[in-house]
């Protein structure tokens, strides 16, 4: 028997991993998830469940069938779970954050003490470059065949709430969620290399040998561009990143900053590695993800790309992240100084000393020599 296992029921779980396994043929879908009022209304639907896919021109639906969903708060339901972690060939987690790891890592080890001996793959998608070795920290326990495996998911993705539903002519997770889960068409997900994971189940998963550079690409690149144009865009009043599309010069900021600075640099630091990161394969790589980010059928709003301003502008993150990554490679990243620019007004008021004294302190860093002064140097004298 084929069993797929699954830690959370986000969007990305059912867009991707849920998706991937109800095409790859598994006997059972089992679904740990905390929030009683989902895993009852999927259990009372028959295991059923309704996802929304935008495509280009239009939003169709995908029915996934066969799902059992437990708590593990539960303890029939956690039993329940242990034993599915004990049989389960594939396993994804999706959860908020690589914080709720532990209470995960617990009962996990059971099941796998279980079987210790079986051939498994773990797909960690909790946006964390390292998740899947702190997955197997907080595990603990060397069971020879677990493979744990970082994600890179390009994927975008969306929970649209209860009138909004109606509004976008969008379908509910099951009758009566009030919500409804929406995903881009786009699927090309990447994992991990690990021994005989090329014979996997789950569909639309591809292995690379050396995930990092990807994980750089979408953080410096894909997540970067999202974030420059969506904080210029919220200073020009928009809320909708389809509102794009009539703002032709924030456009072009969007595609110069990616192609000419981040794109550049990535091309330098990982030359030969794929060709991704070749002139003309970054280019159709910014080019098709600027245009994604503009469908107007995934709707995507501004303010959730842009949350958490304190956390993007920090020194390792997607706005001073790529221009240190810039700067590392000889390349002056003048259109992402201009989110920089963005975000800082946004975040402190449009006073200098304001600015200053904010990213200082969010940076941990002294701002009048070095590398931070160089960044802060670029931000402050950007032209907007």
């Amino acid at each position: 028997m084929k069993t797929f296992l699954g830690i959370g029921l986000g969007p990305i779980q059912t867009g991707i991993f849920v998706s991937g396994a109800s095409k790859g043929g598994f006997d059972r879908i089992v679904i740990a998830e905390v929030d009683d009022f989902v895993r009852n209304g999927v259990n009372n639907n028959g295991g059923k469940i309704t996802v929304n896919i935008a495509a280009k021109d239009h939003v169709f639906q995908e029915e996934y069938k066969n799902l059992e969903v437990y708590s593990p708060a539960d303890p029939e339901g956690k039993e329940k779970l242990i034993a599915a972690a004990a049989e389960a060939q594939e396993i994804a987690t999706a959860l908020p954050s690589v914080k709720f790891f532990g209470p995960t890592a617990a009962w996990l080890k059971e099941g796998f003490r279980r079987n210790p001996e079986k051939v498994r793959y773990i797909y960690t998608a909790e946006n964390d470059n390292h998740a899947a070795e702190k997955l197997e920290a907080e595990i603990a326990e060397k069971f020879p065949n677990t493979y744990y495996l970082n994600t890179v998911i390009g994927k975008m993705s969306d929970v649209a709430r209860d009138a909004d539903c109606a509004s976008r002519n969008l379908t509910e997770l099951f009758p009566g969620a009030g919500r409804a889960h929406l995903v881009e068409e786009f699927n090309w997900i990447l994992i991990s290399d690990a021994p005989g994971v090329a014979n996997r189940a789950v569909k639309s998963l591809y292995e690379k040998t050396d995930l990092f550079p990807f994980e750089f690409a979408k953080l410096y690149g894909h997540n970067a561009t999202h974030f420059l144009m969506a904080i210029i865009g919220a200073s020009k009043g928009l809320e909708k990143m389809s509102e794009l599309t009539a703002h032709p010069e924030i456009l072009e900021i969007g595609h110069k900053a990616f192609v000419e600075e981040s794109g550049v640099a990535l091309c330098k630091k990982y030359a030969g590695v794929d060709d991704m990161f070749t002139e003309e394969g970054m280019r159709n790589y910014a080019e098709g993800l600027i245009d994604r980010m503009q469908n107007v059928y995934l709707s995507d709003s501004i303010s959730r790309v842009i949350r958490d301003i304190p956390r993007k502008l920090s020194w390792d993150d997607r706005v001073v992240g790529t221009m240190r990554l810039c700067l590392s490679q000889g390349v002056k990243p003048l259109n992402f100084a201009k989110g920089a620019l963005c975000a800082a007004r946004a975040e402190f008021g449009n006073d200098v000393e304001a600015i200053k004294k904010g990213l200082a302190a969010n940076w941990d860093k002294d701002i009048t020599s070095g590398e931070a002064k160089e960044v802060l140097d670029l931000i402050l004298s950007a032209e907007i």
